[in-house]
Protein backbone atom coordinates (compact mmCIF):
# COMPACT_ATOMS: atom_id res chain seq x y z
CA UNK A 1 0.00 0.00 0.00
CA UNK A 2 1.20 3.54 -0.77
CA UNK A 3 2.59 5.64 2.04
CA UNK A 4 0.16 7.84 4.03
CA UNK A 5 -0.34 11.43 2.95
CA UNK A 6 -0.05 14.22 5.52
CA UNK A 7 -1.39 17.71 4.81
CA UNK A 8 -0.27 20.78 6.78
CA UNK A 9 -2.68 23.77 6.59
CA UNK A 10 -1.60 27.37 6.19
CA UNK A 11 -1.81 30.18 8.68
CA UNK A 12 -5.37 30.91 9.83
CA UNK A 13 -6.56 27.65 8.28
CA UNK A 14 -7.88 24.40 9.68
CA UNK A 15 -8.63 21.10 7.92
CA UNK A 16 -11.28 22.74 5.77
CA UNK A 17 -8.61 24.32 3.56
CA UNK A 18 -7.99 20.79 2.25
CA UNK A 19 -11.65 19.76 2.25
CA UNK A 20 -11.87 19.09 -1.51
CA UNK A 21 -8.62 17.12 -1.49
CA UNK A 22 -9.67 15.08 1.54
CA UNK A 23 -12.90 14.14 -0.19
CA UNK A 24 -11.22 13.26 -3.49
CA UNK A 25 -8.10 11.50 -2.21
CA UNK A 26 -9.27 9.67 0.91
CA UNK A 27 -10.72 6.71 -1.06
CA UNK A 28 -7.22 6.00 -2.40
CA UNK A 29 -4.83 7.19 0.29
CA UNK A 30 -4.57 7.25 4.07
CA UNK A 31 -4.94 11.01 4.47
CA UNK A 32 -4.12 12.96 7.62
CA UNK A 33 -4.50 16.70 8.16
CA UNK A 34 -2.12 17.65 10.95
CA UNK A 35 -2.47 20.93 12.87
CA UNK A 36 0.25 23.57 12.95
CA UNK A 37 -1.10 25.15 16.11
CA UNK A 38 1.24 23.91 18.84
CA UNK A 39 4.34 26.06 19.25
CA UNK A 40 5.69 29.59 18.93
CA UNK A 41 8.50 28.55 16.57
CA UNK A 42 8.55 26.52 13.37
CA UNK A 43 11.04 24.14 15.00
CA UNK A 44 8.72 23.50 17.94
CA UNK A 45 5.72 22.88 15.69
CA UNK A 46 7.68 20.42 13.56
CA UNK A 47 9.08 18.59 16.58
CA UNK A 48 5.62 18.16 18.08
CA UNK A 49 4.29 16.78 14.79
CA UNK A 50 7.13 14.32 14.34
CA UNK A 51 6.21 12.80 17.70
CA UNK A 52 2.80 11.74 16.36
CA UNK A 53 3.14 11.35 12.58
CA UNK A 54 3.64 7.94 10.89
CA UNK A 55 7.10 6.44 10.58
CA UNK A 56 7.24 7.41 6.88
CA UNK A 57 4.82 9.63 4.97
CA UNK A 58 4.23 11.89 1.98
CA UNK A 59 4.09 15.50 3.14
CA UNK A 60 2.17 18.39 1.55
CA UNK A 61 2.26 21.84 3.15
CA UNK A 62 0.38 24.99 2.17
CA UNK A 63 1.76 28.46 2.94
CA UNK A 64 2.91 28.40 6.61
CA UNK A 65 2.32 24.64 6.49
CA UNK A 66 4.88 24.49 3.69
CA UNK A 67 7.43 26.17 5.94
CA UNK A 68 6.72 23.60 8.67
CA UNK A 69 7.07 20.89 6.00
CA UNK A 70 10.55 22.17 5.13
CA UNK A 71 11.51 22.07 8.80
CA UNK A 72 10.25 18.47 9.05
CA UNK A 73 12.34 17.65 5.98
CA UNK A 74 15.36 19.26 7.64
CA UNK A 75 14.89 17.34 10.88
CA UNK A 76 13.80 13.95 9.55
CA UNK A 77 14.55 13.56 5.83
CA UNK A 78 14.45 9.77 6.17
CA UNK A 79 10.78 9.92 7.22
CA UNK A 80 9.56 12.08 4.31
CA UNK A 81 8.97 9.90 1.24
CA UNK A 82 7.94 12.85 -0.98
CA UNK A 83 7.16 16.52 -0.46
CA UNK A 84 4.72 19.04 -1.94
CA UNK A 85 5.29 22.72 -1.19
CA UNK A 86 2.32 24.90 -2.08
CA UNK A 87 2.18 28.71 -2.10
CA UNK A 88 5.00 28.99 0.40
CA UNK A 89 8.40 30.58 0.89
CA UNK A 90 11.81 29.00 1.64
CA UNK A 91 13.40 32.28 2.74
CA UNK A 92 13.66 33.72 6.22
CA UNK A 93 11.50 36.70 7.13
CA UNK A 94 13.29 39.98 6.51
CA UNK A 95 13.47 42.59 9.30
CA UNK A 96 11.22 44.89 7.25
CA UNK A 97 8.56 42.27 6.52
CA UNK A 98 8.67 41.10 10.12
CA UNK A 99 8.08 44.67 11.31
CA UNK A 100 5.15 44.97 8.90
CA UNK A 101 3.43 42.18 10.80
CA UNK A 102 3.47 44.00 14.14
CA UNK A 103 0.31 46.08 13.47
CA UNK A 104 -1.49 42.85 12.58
CA UNK A 105 -0.33 41.28 15.82
CA UNK A 106 -1.94 44.19 17.67
CA UNK A 107 -5.20 43.41 15.89
CA UNK A 108 -4.99 39.75 16.97
CA UNK A 109 -4.37 40.73 20.57
CA UNK A 110 -7.34 43.09 20.51
CA UNK A 111 -9.55 40.32 19.12
CA UNK A 112 -10.01 42.00 15.74
CA UNK A 113 -9.50 38.81 13.74
CA UNK A 114 -11.31 39.98 10.61
CA UNK A 115 -8.84 42.85 10.09
CA UNK A 116 -5.97 40.45 10.77
CA UNK A 117 -7.24 38.08 8.07
CA UNK A 118 -7.72 40.88 5.54
CA UNK A 119 -4.25 42.19 6.39
CA UNK A 120 -2.66 38.83 5.61
CA UNK A 121 -4.85 37.94 2.60
CA UNK A 122 -4.78 41.26 0.74
CA UNK A 123 -6.92 41.77 -2.40
CA UNK A 124 -4.00 40.74 -4.66
CA UNK A 125 -3.52 37.46 -2.79
CA UNK A 126 -6.49 35.52 -4.17
CA UNK A 127 -7.57 35.18 -7.79
CA UNK A 128 -10.13 37.71 -9.03
CA UNK A 129 -13.65 36.56 -9.65
CA UNK A 130 -16.90 35.70 -7.89
CA UNK A 131 -15.33 32.88 -5.87
CA UNK A 132 -13.01 35.20 -3.95
CA UNK A 133 -15.67 36.33 -1.46
CA UNK A 134 -16.64 32.75 -0.64
CA UNK A 135 -13.02 31.75 0.00
CA UNK A 136 -12.46 34.82 2.18
CA UNK A 137 -15.57 34.03 4.19
CA UNK A 138 -14.29 30.53 4.83
CA UNK A 139 -10.85 31.81 5.86
CA UNK A 140 -12.46 34.22 8.29
CA UNK A 141 -14.50 31.37 9.76
CA UNK A 142 -11.41 29.17 10.07
CA UNK A 143 -9.51 31.99 11.77
CA UNK A 144 -12.34 32.49 14.26
CA UNK A 145 -12.37 28.75 14.92
CA UNK A 146 -8.63 28.67 15.63
CA UNK A 147 -8.80 31.74 17.87
CA UNK A 148 -6.46 34.60 18.72
CA UNK A 149 -3.98 32.54 20.76
CA UNK A 150 -3.24 30.18 17.87
CA UNK A 151 -3.05 33.00 15.32
CA UNK A 152 -0.56 34.86 17.49
CA UNK A 153 1.59 31.73 17.77
CA UNK A 154 1.50 31.26 14.03
CA UNK A 155 2.49 34.80 13.13
CA UNK A 156 5.32 34.73 15.69
CA UNK A 157 6.53 31.42 14.24
CA UNK A 158 6.50 32.92 10.75
CA UNK A 159 8.49 35.95 11.91
CA UNK A 160 11.19 33.72 13.41
CA UNK A 161 11.53 31.19 10.58
CA UNK A 162 14.91 30.19 9.20
CA UNK A 163 16.16 30.02 5.60
CA UNK A 164 15.52 26.61 4.00
CA UNK A 165 17.48 26.92 0.75
CA UNK A 166 20.16 24.46 1.85
CA UNK A 167 17.50 21.98 2.99
CA UNK A 168 15.83 22.06 -0.42
CA UNK A 169 19.14 21.57 -2.25
CA UNK A 170 19.64 18.33 -0.31
CA UNK A 171 16.13 17.03 -1.06
CA UNK A 172 16.25 13.75 -3.01
CA UNK A 173 12.58 12.77 -2.83
CA UNK A 174 9.84 13.41 -5.44
CA UNK A 175 8.96 17.08 -5.00
CA UNK A 176 6.04 19.16 -6.22
CA UNK A 177 6.25 22.94 -6.09
CA UNK A 178 2.76 24.34 -6.69
CA UNK A 179 1.29 27.83 -6.69
CA UNK A 180 -1.66 29.79 -8.01
CA UNK A 181 -0.93 32.07 -10.93
CA UNK A 182 -2.50 35.05 -9.11
CA UNK A 183 -0.74 34.54 -5.76
CA UNK A 184 0.44 38.01 -4.77
CA UNK A 185 1.75 36.83 -1.41
CA UNK A 186 4.18 34.14 -2.63
CA UNK A 187 4.36 34.80 -6.39
CA UNK A 188 5.27 32.48 -9.27
CA UNK A 189 8.87 33.74 -9.47
CA UNK A 190 9.43 32.65 -5.87
CA UNK A 191 8.19 29.16 -6.71
CA UNK A 192 10.38 28.96 -9.82
CA UNK A 193 13.31 29.85 -7.60
CA UNK A 194 12.27 27.19 -5.09
CA UNK A 195 11.81 24.52 -7.76
CA UNK A 196 15.27 25.28 -9.15
CA UNK A 197 16.74 24.58 -5.71
CA UNK A 198 15.26 21.07 -5.50
CA UNK A 199 16.69 18.24 -7.62
CA UNK A 200 13.96 16.68 -9.81
CA UNK A 201 11.25 19.10 -8.62
CA UNK A 202 8.09 19.56 -10.71
CA UNK A 203 6.67 23.09 -10.86
CA UNK A 204 2.91 23.37 -11.35
CA UNK A 205 1.22 26.77 -11.68
CA UNK A 206 -2.54 26.52 -11.17
CA UNK A 207 -4.45 28.80 -13.53
CA UNK A 208 -7.27 30.84 -12.07
CA UNK A 209 -6.03 30.44 -8.49
CA UNK A 210 -4.25 32.64 -5.98
CA UNK A 211 -2.74 31.83 -2.60
CA UNK A 212 -5.27 29.11 -1.75
CA UNK A 213 -5.50 26.89 -4.85
CA UNK A 214 -6.82 23.98 -2.79
CA UNK A 215 -10.06 25.98 -2.46
CA UNK A 216 -9.94 28.24 -5.52
CA UNK A 217 -9.19 25.51 -8.09
CA UNK A 218 -9.64 22.27 -6.15
CA UNK A 219 -9.84 19.88 -9.10
CA UNK A 220 -6.62 21.09 -10.73
CA UNK A 221 -4.82 21.09 -7.39
CA UNK A 222 -6.02 17.59 -6.57
CA UNK A 223 -4.87 16.30 -9.96
CA UNK A 224 -1.41 17.80 -9.43
CA UNK A 225 -1.23 16.03 -6.07
CA UNK A 226 -2.34 12.73 -7.63
CA UNK A 227 0.37 13.00 -10.26
CA UNK A 228 2.93 13.73 -7.55
CA UNK A 229 1.82 10.73 -5.51
CA UNK A 230 2.30 8.55 -8.60
CA UNK A 231 5.92 9.58 -9.09
CA UNK A 232 8.36 6.73 -8.43
CA UNK A 233 10.24 7.03 -5.16
CA UNK A 234 13.54 6.24 -6.87
CA UNK A 235 14.31 9.21 -9.11
CA UNK A 236 16.75 8.92 -11.98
Amino acid sequence: MQEPLVFLPGMMCDARVFGPQLTALSPDFAVTIAPITQGDRIEEIASNLLDVLPRKFALAGLSLGGIVAMEILRRAPDRVSRIALMDTNPLAETPASSADLEPLIIKVRSGNLAEFVSGILRPDTLAPGPGRAEVMALVNDMAEHLGATVLLRQVRAMQRRRDYQAVLRRCKTPALVLCGEHDGLTPIKRHKFMADLIPYAVLDVIEGAGHLPTLERPNATTQALRDWMKQPLVLQ
